[in-house]
């Protein structure tokens, strides 16, 4: 059955490889992944150009584990040399836009989900969900369907990390400042400069170290990235604009960081949004420790991923390797997707069959 899943799982990446499906625009791939489930006797669900589906003989009184990862890709730069929706393979390489973020990742969880949909007994029932907009962090993909899947015990979230554990993965926060002042004459002493005042609290972004320091990650980074103030030479300016970025690790929320901060600057504290978190699952959580039996290393991701969106433990794994992503010529191994199918159902079973 192996054998057969790692051939479909093939002819299925390469479909889904032709089929262009940039970021708001998987209507197509979607249908395709739909329509290979339900040749496979799955019934599926679907919001927009999310697909969900569930084990055969679900049990509502058993917790759940989720299979995830995302059908669309970004755009292809300018370098590539190929064409990127055609999925030539050349010495075991598999090249294509998609092939390793997170194409490899996505058809390698639908064979894992198909090899244990039939079984009966199982300590765990499975939702497999094929979602959107992941590269965009979009309101329309893995967010929008979240209440829509039930009640979840913990995640695997497909991503590239040569099928090695991302046991947490940083949050970000993005936050506009604003420092005010008041206006007035440069050649006079008036007026109240938000350059300066602003320039006390960039300090403290620089230099301000937060209290509990992540085991995985350190400490929380903050970077000041952009800033913007005045209109003219002889003008003081009344306000000054800056940016933060922010990387928050699993010792905090990322509404505890906001807090900390205001409760430190002067300036307005604006941060555009509190929706992607820092995640993690225990290092003894069972699927964790059935992946480092395996040989498997863990490890903290500090690249945001869906992950972000769910607020259960979750894990970051999947074949491929991270940095393929995005690149010119983007390939993946078909060796690979058979690691991924074996990796996934070696590090399930124990914990699904209750061992």
């Amino acid at each position: 059955m192996i054998e057969k899943l790692i051939q479909e799982s093939t002819d299925l990446l390469r479909e889904l490889i032709r089929t262009p499906s940039f970021s708001k625009e998987e209507q197509v791939t979607g249908n395709k992944i739909e329509l290979f489930l339900q040749q496979h006797g799955v019934k599926t669900n679907r919001k927009l150009n999310n697909i969900w589906a569930y084990n055969k003989f679900y049990d509502p009184s058993k917790p759940t584990v989720l299979l995830n990862s995302h059908h669309d890709t970004v755009k292809p730069n300018s370098g590539y040399t190929r064409n990127p929706f055609s999925p030539d393979i050349v010495e075991d390489k598999l090249f294509g836009l998609g092939s390793n973020d997170a194409g490899g990742c996505l058809v390698s969880l639908i064979a894992t989900f198909l090899y244990f949909y039939p079984q009966e007994n199982l300590s765990y029932n499975f939702c497999l969900a094929a979602t959107a907009e992941e590269e965009i962090s979009g309101n329309d993909g893995l967010e929008l369907v979240i209440p829509d899947l039930g009640e979840l015990k913990f995640a695997i979230v497909g991503e590239p990390t040569e099928m090695h554990l991302a046991i947490a993965e940083k949050g970000l926060l993005v936050i506009d400042c604003v420092a005010h002042g008041k206006a007035g004459h440069a050649a006079r002493e008036e007026g109240d400069n938000a350059i300066y005042k602003a320039l006390k609290d960039i300090e403290w972004f620089r230099t301000f170290q937060f209290p509990k320091v992540s085991e995985v990650f350190g400490p929380v980074k903050m970077s000041v990235t952009i800033i913007n103030a005045g209109s003219q030479h002889n003008v003081v300016p009344a306000a000054c604009n800056f940016t933060v970025d922010v990387r928050v690790t699993d010792s905090y929320t990322n509404e505890e960081v906001v807090d900390m901060i205001r409760q430190n600057v002067s300036c307005d504290v604006n941060p555009r949004s509190v929706r992607l978190k820092p995640s993690k699952i225990d290092k003894n959580h069972p699927i964790v420790q059935s992946g480092i039996a395996l040989g498997k290393n863990t490890y903290g991701s500090p690249t945001t991923s869906d992950q972000a969106l769910l607020s259960i433990p979750s894990l970051k794994c999947g074949p491929g390797f991270s940095g393929r992503s995005h690149m010119a010529d983007e390939f993946l191994y078909v060796a690979e997707i058979r690691q991924g199918i074996e990796g996934y159902i070696a590090m399930l079973k124990p914990v699904v069959n209750g061992k």
